[in-house]
C-alpha cells in the first residue's frame, strides 16, 4: 500500500504559553510555527505528493498550506475530521502545569487507554478514529495513484502518536513513549501484512529517498515487487532498494 508522511502542525501561541489548545478555535501558528512549517515543506520539495489531508483545525490547515506552497504541483488540500485533535473536554484551554495536578493526569500518562476526558472523548476513541482515517486514506491513495504513492497527513501530537503506536504494534498505554514535536515528520509505509515505521519525529533532512522510482523502460519489468517481508539483518538502505526496484 501507499506511504504516508505524518506532519504535526508547527508551533502555536498555545504551545508557546503551555496551554492545552485541544479543539479551541482561533489557535494559529506563531512566527516560529510558520517557519517550521516552511522548513517541513522544503524537506518534501523533491516529492510530488499524491494527496495532502489535514485536520480541520486552523493550525493544521495553516501548516498544510505552507507545505503545499512548496510542492512542484500544489494540490487541493482535503479536510479529514478523523484527524482532528482529541476532544479534551473541560481540560481544553487550561494550563498544562495546572492540569498536571489533576488526579486523572497520572492515568493519562501511565494508562491512557483508560482515560476519558471530562465532557470529552476517551483516548481509546481518539486512537481508533485517527488510525481508521489514516488507513482509509492510505487505501484511497493507493487505489488512485498506485502502491508506491506518497501522501501527507497533517495532524496533532496525540493523533500522530496514536497512529505510530498502531503501526508499531504497541498498546495505546505505551504511546506516551513516542515523541511528536511541532512540524516533525514521521513516515509509515503500509503493506498488506504489516506497516513499516520508516521515520519518527524527524525535524531535519530532505525526504527525497521516498520518491517513487521512475517507471521501467518500455518492455521491462521491475526487478522487485513491494513486499510485506522485513529485511533480515537490516537491509541495504532506501537508496539501494529504490535503485533495485527501478530495475
Amino acid at each position: 500500500m501507499a506511504t504516508v508522511i505524518l506532519a504535526r502542525h508547527g508551533r502555536t501561541t498555545a504551545n508557546a504559553s503551555g496551554v492545552l489548545a485541544g479543539r479551541s478555535k482561533g489557535i494559529h501558528l506563531d512566527a516560529q510555527g510558520l517557519a517550521q512549517s516552511r522548513t517541513a515543506g522544503e524537506r518534501m520539495m523533491q516529492l510530488q505528493l499524491a494527496a495532502i489531508v489535514t485536520s480541520p483545525l486552523e493550525r493544521c490547515r495553516e501548516t498544510a498550506r505552507e507545505i503545499n506552497k512548496l510542492q512542484p504541483e500544489p494540490l487541493k488540500v482535503a479536510v479529514e475530521k478523523g484527524l482532528t485533535e482529541c476532544d479534551y473536554g473541560s481540560w481544553t484551554g487550561r494550563e498544562l502545569k495546572v492540569l498536571a495536578k489533576e488526579p486523572m493526569w497520572k492515568t493519562v500518562q501511565a494508562h491512557p487507554s483508560a482515560a476519558t476526558f471530562p465532557d470529552g472523548e476517551s483516548m481509546a476513541q481518539m486512537s481508533a478514529r485517527s488510525v481508521e482515517a489514516v488507513r482509509r486514506w492510505d487505501a484511497l491513495v493507493e487505489a488512485e495513484h498506485g502502491a508506491e504513492a506518497v501522501w501527507l497527513a497533517v495532524a496533532h501530537g496525540d493523533i500522530i502518536k496514536a497512529v505510530l503506536a498502531d503501526a508499531l504494534g504497541i498498546h495505546l498505554d505505551a504511546f506516551q513513549r513516542i515523541v511528536a514535536d511541532p512540524a516533525s515528520l514521521s513516515v509509515i509505509r503500509y503493506t498488506p501484512l504489516r506497516p513499516f515505521v520508516v521515520t519518527m519525529n524527524s525535524t531535519a533532512g530532505d525526504l527525497a529517498h521516498l520518491k517513487p522510482p521512475a517507471p521501467p523502460a518500455k518492455g521491462r519489468r521491475r526487478s522487485k515487487k513491494l513486499s510485506s517481508d522485513a529485511a533480515v539483518g537490516g537491509g541495504s538502505g532506501a537508496a539501494t532498494a529504490a535503485a533495485g526496484e527501478a530495475g
